[in-house]
């Protein structure tokens, strides 16, 4: 979609005017472009291209007051001072806001002085280069093939600016298609395999036998930082936790039968959760009805006390309850609890 362009040059031009004494022409057959009424002998006469005024009729055609210092700007037979050609026929810039006078972008239902009309990607003029509109927005083509690859979900090629259908290659770190390359060192042409390495563009086979670390879990050579673990070189990125697979990004892991853990899960598969704090229990574990408390953590479910090993407590809805507050519950729950309690001892 391309801008149209108008050009109010083209349909205005400022004039000036030649003021003039009548005695120094002749008066025949001359008469007032405005009243139509003569001139006395004495009068002075407003001449602008072959055509004669008063100079009380040579005024603004809006305002009807005389232009300054003799400039006006003439629409369709009609005169106008500056300002109110302005207000009358010349349009506010969608951008700057300011009046334009001679040319004119007409695009995205408004109106543009041509330097102010610009790609909102980029920046980039649009005047001349012509314009895509998306989603509202006017973009230059290659924002636009930018957006729309976007998306996609698919890479713009930096080299010829077309969308990247299959397989792409990263270089300096822009995509683009990878026949555009050859290999620096065999010089066939590349593929999506190919890799950069200190500046330069390799096939996968000839980048393999730079000895460059495979990655244990992709399989494709690692570039840039390098994890070993395992036995294995992996990419950054690749080295997860066996159970909830979030990389470790450099943070501790632990190892049980070849598989690598963060810490919460190989707690929780192999080690011991805390039920207050939910983190791993670094020192002594209080283990009651099938679960584990750090030792300051294990207290009554009810009041909050603090219990030790050798505070008695009960058991109540699979929580730990002191003594004081069991002591306070209804003679019939006390009962209820101590069979329920004695049928579980018999199972």
């Amino acid at each position: 979609m391309d801008s149209n362009n108008v050009d109010l040059n083209k349909m205005e031009q400022s004039k000036t005017v030649r003021y003039s004494d009548s005695h120094n022409m002749s008066l025949d057959n001359v008469i007032c472009r405005r009243c139509g009424d003569g001139f006395g002998i004495t009068e002075q006469i407003v001449n602008s291209n072959g055509e004669v005024w008063h100079t009380q009729c040579f005024v603004c055609a809006q305002c009807f007051q005389p232009f300054p210092e003799g400039v006006f700007y003439e629409f369709e037979g009609r005169k106008y001072c500056e300002h109110d050609f302005h207000v009358l026929f010349a349009p506010c810039c969608g951008r700057c806001r300011e009046f334009i006078v001679g040319r004119v972008i007409k695009a995205m239902n408004n109106s543009w002085h041509p330097d102010c009309f610009r790609c909102e990607l980029c920046t980039g003029p649009l005047a001349d280069s012509g314009f895509v509109k998306n989603t509202g927005r006017a973009l230059c083509r290659e924002c636009n093939a930018r957006e729309k690859a976007k998306g996609m979900g698919k890479y713009v090629c930096h080299k010829c600016h077309s969308i990247i259908e299959e397989g792409h290659i990263k270089f300096k770190g822009e995509a683009y298609h990878p026949y555009h390359f050859n290999c620096t060192s065999c010089e066939v042409e590349l593929n999506a395999d190919g890799r950069e390495k200190n500046g330069e563009l390799y096939c996968l086979r000839c980048h393999d036998k730079m000895g460059i670390p495979i990655c244990g879990a992709c399989r494709r050579p690692i570039e840039e930082r390098v994890v070993h673990a395992l036995g294995k070189a992996w990419h950054v990125e690749h080295f997860v936790c066996a159970k909830c697979e979030k990389p470790f990004l450099g943070t501790r892991h632990y190892e049980k039968k070849g598989l690598a853990y963060c810490e919460i899960h190989y707690h929780q598969l192999f080690g011991n959760i805390c039920f207050v704090c939910n983190n791993v229990i670094a020192g002594d574990v209080f283990s009651a009805f099938n679960k584990a408390w750090c030792v300051s953590h294990f207290a009554c479910s009810i009041c909050d006390r603090k219990m030790t090993q050798k505070t008695k407590f009960f058991e109540f809805d699979l929580k730990p309850v002191c003594r004081g507050c069991y002591e306070k519950f209804p003679g019939e729950l006390k009962k209820r609890l101590k069979k329920s309690h004695d049928e579980q001892k018999k199972a």
